[in-house]
């Protein structure tokens, strides 16, 4: 575990950007693979995602963790435990912050640290900010399974002339305008639409096309979306919605489809639309398989 301590060497825990600096899930660090720890300074947020046969593992990573923190002045250490029912969290070490946030340079974005699985955050996302915020100025923008908006602040950010956000949860888009007005952003050009995005194309269609949209659905969430059925009936409606020449970034974290299934995918649905690249994945998350990691395929719809 002591890479953590290098990292956060690195910088100042006041001003440093949200990310993880410890990823077992990756399979690189023989005996931590039920283990991740991120930095949401000044927090330290750690999960464990399987009870450990030792039992003595968890409190042995508790100290050193906590030794950690203290060394470079955090505030507190949390733990999630997401094999137990409802993934409960508890402040192990410190006191926790009446507020943190995720940082991502000047941005900000509200998170939950416990309660829920996840904290409204998806640290793993970053490549596809950063190829967001490379080309959305003076773009419409789209962004399917939204979530929490990040992809919309920094599309925002970045210039963009609108987007519109959908996704099926109500408490997501309240966050997300949340997350614009916590960013100083005015929302006149942003729509949030709670939707479910496969029987509301009508809605989506109507204020595009759109020379950007990101699609991020869940890999498999029973009865909304699973990813090996559901996948193809979006990549078939791109023509409907995208302008030409559009950019679409095609995002999938489900471990057992490699980046073949949706080139596979966009190549029989819509073959107007040509693979450009795959998006280097973020170096916080090394895996030993590549095919594991998280997937963001960039395509471009060129009719």
């Amino acid at each position: 575990m002591r890479p953590i301590s290098d990292l956060l060497q690195e910088a100042s825990h006041q001003a440093v950007d949200s990310r993880r600096l410890f990823h077992g899930r990756g399979c690189l660090y023989p005996g931590y693979e039920q283990v991740t720890v991120d930095l949401f300074a000044p927090v330290l947020w750690v999960t464990f995602f399987k009870a450990p046969e030792d039992a003595d593992f968890e409190a042995r990573v508790i100290r050193e963790l906590a030794e950690i923190a203290e060394v470079h002045a955090l505030a507190a250490l949390l733990v999630q435990r997401r094999y137990l029912p409802d993934a409960p969290a508890e402040c192990v070490w410190g006191e926790l912050p009446n507020t943190v946030w995720a940082c991502r340079g000047q941005a900000k974005f509200t998170i939950q640290l416990g309660g829920r699985q996840n904290t409204g955050f998806f640290l793993d996302m970053e490549p596809g900010r950063g190829w967001l915020e490379q080309r959305a100025e003076g773009k419409r923008v789209l962004n399917l399974f939204s979530y929490t908006c990040a992809f919309s602040v920094v599309a925002q950010m970045a210039g963009a002339v609108s987007v519109v956000n959908v996704d099926m949860s109500r408490g997501a888009l309240n966050q997300g305008r949340e997350n614009h007005r916590l960013n100083h952003l005015p929302t006149d050009s942003i729509r949030f639409l709670q939707e479910n995005i496969l029987k509301s194309w009508g809605r989506i269609r109507r204020p595009g096309p759109y020379d950007i949209a990101i699609i991020d659905p869940p890999s498999f969430q029973r009865g909304s979306f699973v990813a090996a059925q559901d996948y193809r009936k979006l990549v078939r409606r791109l023509p409907e919605f995208m302008a030409a020449g559009g950019d679409v970034l095609l995002c999938l974290n489900a471990p057992e489809l490699g980046e073949d299934f949706l080139q596979a995918l966009v190549s029989e649905e819509c073959p107007d639309c040509y693979f450009v690249e795959r998006l280097t994945p973020s170096p916080d998350f090394p895996d030993k398989d590549p095919n594991q990691q998280l997937k963001l395929m960039h395509f471009r719809y060129q009719p």
